[in-house]
């Protein structure tokens, strides 16, 4: 290897160590990465005219119609939470559940995935889950692990039922195609949701004491009916918009995504939900995560493409595919050091540092780019879960009663996450979960 050759893979080497290095001590994501990739276009690329190189990339990397998926999914979530339209979803859903033990629990999974598939934000779905159901829960009388474990694990749902606006960035950064991706998460999206009411049940049979029963106001069939046809059943017609219109080949994604955001208008100004101050919330919230998302785009891009030119990531990927073991350990492997990395970092930095080497790694191992890419997005569902120091885990102790401790919180989404590990184990044996419904497209 000639000496050249080895500066430049110093430099790659550099870039990646700057970013963990800025991280470390608290520099936002965003930033750590364009200040490592200024350092490296400088050494990489001629000095000063690597860094006017660097800029003219930059434009050409957030102008893609492709993104426009992510300003109308983020509008379309921000529409629903401050139009309380998602309110109304989980009113009626609450009377339609009537007796049922433990249904508040079951209601949180159903409004959980309801709500998924409306926001396709983990974090909006945690919060709204946590602030609205954990008070009820715990005056209720519910046991924690019925209260927090339940909301801990459909929190995370957003991550694969579609829309997901972690999927719409996988795809973006890692040149998958967008649609077969988000529809690719639905199936397993809703079959871990049946897991997890699986669990519930399960629970509720062991000890039924954890979910006690309460007098409810009966609410006649013709109410119920009611509800479901004002509150619920329009809804659809979002959920049409976005996944139907993929589904149908009628809309591209980006297109999808805007129908999407016009359908929720229309039924929030339908319903008189669409204020002057509820619209003015939702566009200054699409615009500050928007601007986020699309400044993390430029960041990891140009990284990826360093890294690249000073051979790092081909050289990671040559001695990963040389390690004489099967494709599935090596799948295996990747899939362990993103739960790792969940544990310390948040989903988009993992995202930004291992799409570089991990999806040419999986093309080069035969494996289905698509069905990859979901399991990926499982991997960070899960890592945002596993213990001690999984995000959703710290951001249910913040609502969760007083008094209760980490390791509460823990044991309470243990469960949900052997849901987790049982559905990547039905991935890796029948790869059709995944792959079933991209095939209409």
């Amino acid at each position: 290897m000639s000496a050249i050759a080895l500066s430049e893979f110093a430099i790659g080497g550099l870039i990646f160590t700057l970013v963990i290095f800025f991280m470390a001590v608290g520099v936002p994501v965003a930033f750590a990465f364009l200040g490592a990739n200024l350092v490296g276009a400088f050494l990489l690329m001629g000095g000063w005219i690597g860094l006017l190189q660097l800029v003219d990339n930059s434009t050409s990397l957030i102008t893609s119609f492709t993104l426009v998926a992510v300003p109308m999914f983020v509008l379309m979530g921000a529409l629903l939470f401050h139009s309380g339209l998602a309110l109304r979803v989980f009113d009626a859903l609450d009377a339609l559940f009537g007796r049922i033990p433990a249904r508040l629990s079951y209601l949180t999974v159903a409004g959980g995935a309801t709500f998924s598939t409306l926001t396709g934000s983990t974090m909006a779905n945690t919060a709204m889950l946590g602030s609205m159901m954990v008070p009820e829960m715990t005056r209720r009388g519910y046991a924690r692990h019925m209260a927090i474990g339940p909301i801990i694990g459909t929190g995370g749902l957003a991550m694969l039922i579609p829309p997901s606006s972690l999927g719409v960035l996988l795809g973006s950064l890692a040149r998958i195609d967008i649609g077969a991706l988000l529809i690719a998460g639905l199936l397993p999206g809703l079959i871990l949701a049946a897991l997890y009411c699986l669990v519930i049940y399960i629970q509720a049979k062991i000890d039924p004491a954890s979910a006690p029963t309460y007098t409810l106001t009966t609410v006649s069939r013709k109410r119920k009916l009611q509800l479901f046809i004002t509150n619920i059943l329009p809804l659809g017609f979002v959920i049409f918009c976005v996944v139907g219109f993929i589904l149908l080949g009628l809309a591209t994604p980006s297109e999808a995504a805007a129908f999407g955001a016009i359908s929720v208008a229309i039924l929030a100004a339908a319903f008189r939900c669409l204020t002057l101050e509820s619209l003015q919330k939702s566009l200054l919230s699409t615009v500050s995560i928007t601007g986020m998302v699309f400044l993390l785009i430029i960041s990891s891009s140009v990284f990826s493409q360093l890294l690249a030119f000073s051979g790092t990531s081909g050289a990671a990927i040559d001695w990963a595919i040389a390690i004489d073991v099967e494709p599935i350990a090596k799948l295996l492997l990747m899939f362990a050091v993103l739960l790792v990395l969940g544990m310390f970092m948040d989903q988009m930095s993992i995202l930004l540092i291992t799409i570089p080497v991990f999806f040419p790694l999986a093309q080069a191992l035969g494996f289905d780019i698509v069905w990859f890419g979901v399991v990926v997005l499982l991997s960070l569902e899960m890592s945002l879960t596993t213990p001690p120091f999984g995000l959703l885990l710290f951001m249910m102790l913040g609502v969760a009663p007083k008094g209760t401790t980490l390791p509460d919180v823990a044991m309470a989404a243990i469960p949900y996450l052997l849901c987790d590990a049982l559905l990547v184990i039905a991935l890796i044996f029948l790869p059709g979960i995944a792959l079933y419904l991209p095939g209409f497209l």
